[in-house]
């Protein structure tokens, strides 16, 4: 089939709100999982265009130039090309991002999704957002093996402020969080996201808990299932209005993440985070796996918690929710 036309995707990143953890397979395919996550209005651009000579042209952190799928370095994209079956291949893919990889925003799901989309509508197919993120799912964990969970792809792909559960059949359900459209801009003008001044590879720590989960570990288990509990609390207080109350819940999450690993957190984040709950906030938590990244706060002091992490040297990367999910800009 031939590939003719520039087309553009981007997809979203995110930040979760309560749940996180329970949707890794190794624990939502048992038990159920449960989780809110929002996108936000920074993103992963992909491009997708036919150049002028044959072969497999890439450009992200590196360049490549092959002339088989086989031979493509970037595991994501070799995958999602195997599924084209180009005999000839004659394509350009090209990837830029808001925000690097490895802050614990969802850029690998993010990407994934932005890229499904792309090819997709290149060859003139549509990819309703469930199936579209159950097909970036199935590469990144089933043919990749990467122990990572499933809120990354399905939040990219639907957008919004959405609880999703993932069922043990592998189904999952998702819908927007039941709030008024006022509420969700006092949400957003009390959420606050600071860089902490480093990434981190965070397979290691997932790895941890997927080992542990397999092995039954009651530690995990309970604390995982104390988290999905949290998260359902979470989506009630937001719902009902309560956001303080979610903004508490924030903290107790925090205290249960930090228990699942020694990676989580260290002394430089604990400071960060304290700070940060003296000068207003009423709870937080390092945005995806842990170790680095970026933390999240709620705060109904925005101004004071602002100043205070700003003179500790952390920048704000401020947002507003995405509504509109993984989205073709051009084609």
């Amino acid at each position: 089939m031939a590939l003719e036309t520039m087309v553009i995707a981007r997809s979203p990143l995110r930040v979760t709100l309560g749940g996180g953890g329970t949707d890794l397979p190794a624990y939502y395919r048992v038990y159920g999982g449960c989780l809110v996550a929002a996108a936000i209005n920074r993103y992963v651009f992909v491009s997708v265009s036919r150049p002028f000579v044959k072969g497999i042209h890439l450009k992200y952190s590196v360049i490549e130039k092959v002339d088989r799928v086989e031979n493509v370095q970037h595991p994501i994209i070799r995958e999602a090309l195997r599924l084209l079956n180009l005999r000839t291949p004659q394509i350009e893919i090209v990837t830029v991002a808001d925000i690097p990889a490895g802050t614990g925003l969802g850029s690998s799901g993010s990407f994934t999704t932005a890229l499904l989309k792309a090819l997709w509508v290149h060859r003139r197919e549509i990819l309703h957002p469930s199936a579209l993120a159950s097909l970036a799912c199935d590469i990144e964990i089933n043919k990749l093996g990467e122990p990572i969970g499933k809120q990354d792809q399905y939040i990219a792909a639907f957008g919004g402020v959405t609880c999703f559960d993932f069922n043990p059949d592998e189904s999952v359900c998702a819908r927007p969080l039941r709030v008024a459209a006022e509420r969700l801009h006092t949400l957003e003008d009390h959420l606050t996201l600071f860089f902490t001044g480093s990434s981190r590879r965070t397979s290691q720590i997932l790895k941890d808990q997927h080992v542990k989960l397999g092995e039954g570990d009651s530690k995990m288990l309970a604390n995982l299932h104390e988290v999905k509990e949290l998260g359902l609390r979470s989506r009630r207080a937001l719902e009902a209005g309560r956001l303080a109350e979610f903004g508490g819940l924030l903290h107790d999450q925090w205290e249960q993440k930090k228990a699942r690993s020694n990676g989580m957190s260290d002394s430089r984040i604990d400071e960060y985070y304290d700070l940060g709950r003296r000068n207003g906030a009423l709870g937080g938590k390092v945005v995806g796996a842990g170790g680095g990244g970026f933390l999240l706060f709620y705060t109904e002091q925005r101004t004071r918690l602002r100043e205070a992490m700003h003179k500790a040297g952390l920048e704000e990367v401020r947002f507003r929710f995405d509504f509109e999910g993984t989205k073709v800009l051009f084609s």
